[in-house]
């Protein structure tokens, strides 16, 4: 189970890195959106190496809001390409 949380850290990493030099804003929003996936896929592999259902119920509240989260910027990139 070790080495499966530590890949997961390894592609928690890499997104971070590609938000961090990534130019457009596009790609720095799907690069986050990105991470919240990730760090949902630890929340659950926590959940099981800990036999705990909590772990699960605060990755299900990090989804719903990083969903959210991201349909709000899909709307504001919409918007703004509109006064372009």
């Amino acid at each position: 189970m070790n080495w499966i949380i530590l890949c997961v850290c390894a592609a928690l990493l890499a997104a971070f890195v590609h938000f961090l030099y990534t130019p457009k804003l596009s790609d720095r929003i799907v690069a986050f959106d990105t991470m919240g996936i990730i760090s949902i896929a630890l929340l659950v592999l926590l959940s099981l190496s800990t036999h705990s259902a909590l772990y699960l119920d605060i990755a299900f509240v990090f989804g719903l809001i990083g969903f959210i989260g991201t349909i709000l910027f899909a709307k504001y990139l919409v918007a703004r390409r509109k006064d372009v």
